[in-house]
């Protein structure tokens, strides 16, 4: 990659991507389930906040953010198949634990992965967060295509963190995916963060609303 953290390189590319056929040992030992009641797991009806007011649209989004435990980050693909075109990913998330959600969407990342390849090629991606991953959806009687049915898009670049973030980065993401401890060592796992540049909210009709950074950063979500 050539995206940096505090003015230092990613430090990505020194690690060579395996053949694509080594994908197939990425499979981890048997799910150990995400982080359950009290743990990162908002499935539950009794357990998912309210959505807040929908012409709060940076509230909007901090909670989706912080609600959803995966997204789908696109990057611009460096596969031969399909290389310079958009490639889409699913990843496992947080931005902090439940309840202290920072807005930074952090992963836990293989150089083995295709995006991965992609990032180190290009940092800039696209992640999308929705609802519709939540019984919120699914109990009001939404489609997940449906504006209702909150959803954000976050741009920027991805970036592996710091020492300094590393810890926060790590909690963040163990103690809603608790299976990641047990994934192989061997695999070159590392803590990866999205630098968010822009910000779109779609909750409601009339198109998607457009947060800034700034605005985006300035909740106060519990």
């Amino acid at each position: 990659m050539a995206g940096r953290v505090c003015g230092s390189p990613l430090g990505l590319s020194s690690v060579l991507l395996a053949p694509v056929l080594v994908l197939a040992v990425l499979l981890a030992p048997p799910a150990l389930g995400r982080g359950g009641r009290g743990n990162g797991d908002w499935d539950a009806a009794a357990q998912l906040p309210p959505l807040p007011p929908r012409e709060d649209a940076a509230r909007v989004a901090r909670f989706v953010a912080h609600i959803c435990d995966w997204g789908a980050l696109a990057t611009l693909s460096t596969v031969p198949a399909v290389r310079g075109r958009p490639f889409a990913n699913v990843f496992s998330l947080s931005d902090g634990p439940p309840g202290a959600g920072s807005g930074v969407p952090y992963f836990y990342l293989s150089p083995l992965q295709l995006s991965v390849g992609d990032l180190q090629d290009n940092p800039y991606a696209t992640l999308t967060m929705s609802l519709a991953q939540t019984d919120f959806c699914r109990k009001h009687g939404y489609d997940p295509q449906s504006p209702l049915c909150a959803h954000i898009m976050l741009s920027g670049s991805v970036a592996k963190v710091n020492e300094t973030e590393t810890d926060f980065a790590k909690h963040a993401l163990f103690v809603r995916h608790p299976e990641m401890k047990t994934w192989p060592s061997d695999h070159n796992w590392f803590f990866a963060k999205l630098n968010i540049t822009n910000i779109w909210v779609l909750d409601y009709y009339g198109g998607a609303k457009i947060v800034t950074p700034e605005e985006y950063f300035k909740v106060t979500f519990q």
